[in-house]
């Protein structure tokens, strides 16, 4: 079987998940290019690009495996299981609370004419299902679903349309998780989840709390957590962050514009002070951090006044990087009843300069980590014979090695930048720690 992942890094876990529940029937699971006797395609639906995408995946997995039962699940399948089964050659359509009982609606995985759709209401979607990255092909880092679903009501976002309210697993079972993961050699938990800052508040936990267990893992050398609100960035957790060697010190906080009016328009749950507050914070006691931002760019009412406010307060601020989404239109958001809609061409303007402001950006905190040392966590070796691996500030380095690198934590001098890259120089395969010899962001020039 194949199984194709579009969208976040929850919906990975919950892939891997899928995948290892073929794995335990006897399936062997290849890419989605292969020969395959069945294909699973886990969906996204943030942008009307996910969608999109899933309908050309479709099409990619029959010409590859022309006679594949396709089975299509997750977000988009939840909120469009209608356009989704109307697509030719899908068999099964799954939504979020459907997608881990494949093997309860079909065991025979044969064809027919019409699919067959299994999506409850999303009022539904009350249970939690763990999911985990353990067992991909990702042998140095596993993503660890801790938190599903959203109370928030951002304009923009059908994630609470497609995932319901939030709700989160207890620590035990999150700590077992970790364990298993570190028995199988991972190095890294990454932590994922619609919401993570929004961990354990149904449960009487909280994430703070689940960050000291985690932390006490043996084994375990690195915590990353994938996204927090920076409502939700509390001073206990910054605090926890910057004390705690294990936990990897980068930041990848939302920001979706940097202008007040938008932001209410977007129904966020901060203004630009309070965003400007948590970055300064963070550099004050973490000044090495690599700090990225979610941007959108275009959104109903952002007129090139607002535009430019946000531009200017992201040259500002002393950020990592960026990811710059382009505003899409979603069904049965609030979004739609803003006036004053960019046209789509103003709208990839737009993008096209924040991801140019990204770039200088990603140069100046790359520049500055020259002559530093770093723990870099290799992945696996490149065409052009460097070992490619994964700093705790979520910087990729390269470096060349005689030995095999694959899922080891070594000590790199960063000698130069390349493009996305950082160049190192190996120093030794046995430290396991992190080190902070980083220069300040007061002692290099910000972009402009």
């Amino acid at each position: 079987m194949a199984v194709h992942t579009l969208g976040c890094k929850l919906n990975f876990a919950e892939s891997s998940t899928i995948a290892r529940q073929f794995r335990d029937q006897g399936y062997e699971v290849v890419g989605i290019d292969e020969p395959a006797d069945v294909c699973v395609i886990n969906t996204c639906s943030v942008t009307e690009r996910a969608d999109r995408e899933c309908r050309q995946i479709v099409r990619r997995a029959l010409r590859h495996s022309p006679g594949a039962y396709i089975i299509v699940a997750g977000c988009y399948a939840q909120l469009r299981p209608e356009q989704i089964a109307a697509i030719p050659g899908v068999d099964l359509v799954l939504g979020t609370n459907e997608k881990y009982d494949i093997f309860q609606h079909t065991r025979d995985f044969i064809k027919s004419e019409c699919a067959r759709t299994f999506v409850s209401p999303i009022e539904n979607a009350d249970t939690f299902l763990p999911a985990s990255s353990v067992g991909s092909m990702d042998r140095t880092r596993v993503f660890l679903k801790v938190q599903d679903g959203c109370d928030y009501s951002c304009a923009f976002c059908t994630i609470p349309l497609a995932r319901g309210a939030s709700r989160s697993t207890p620590i035990p079972s999150l700590v077992s998780q970790a364990l298993m993961a570190v028995s199988e050699g991972y190095q890294e938990v990454v932590l994922t989840g619609v919401n993570v800052g929004d961990y354990g508040t149904k449960i009487g936990s909280s994430l703070p709390e689940l960050l000291r267990e985690l932390v006490k893992v043996d084994g375990l050398a690195r915590i990353r957590i994938s996204s927090i609100e920076p409502n939700l960035l509390t001073d206990e957790l910054v605090s926890l962050w910057a004390s705690n060697s294990k936990i990897c010190k980068h930041f990848h906080i939302p920001l979706q514009s940097g202008n007040d009016s938008v932001l209410r328009g977007m129904r966020r749950r901060y203004l630009t002070d309070l965003y400007a507050d948590r970055i300064t914070e963070i550099r004050a006691l973490l000044p090495e951090a690599g700090i990225g931002a979610d941007v959108i760019a275009g959104f109903p009412g952002e007129t090139d006044e607002l535009f430019n406010e946000t531009y200017r307060y992201l040259v500002d601020l002393p950020l990592s990087y960026l990811h710059v989404f382009t505003y899409s239109e979603r069904p049965n958001t609030g979004a739609l009843s803003i006036p004053g809609t960019v046209e789509p061409r103003i709208r990839f303007q737009r993008s096209e300069q924040l991801r140019n402001l990204s770039v200088k950006k990603r140069r100046t905190f790359h520049s500055a980590l020259v002559g530093s040392t770093r723990a870099v966590l290799f992945e696996d070796k490149s065409e052009t014979g460097h070992w490619v691996g994964l700093t705790g500030e979520y910087v990729r380095v390269k470096a060349l090695s005689d030995l095999s690198l694959s899922n080891r934590i070594a000590s790199v001098t960063i000698t130069n930048i390349e493009e996305e890259y950082c160049i190192g120089q190996l120093i030794d395969t046995s430290d396991h720690g992190t080190h902070s010899n980083i220069p300040t962001f007061s002692e290099v020039s910000l972009c402009a």
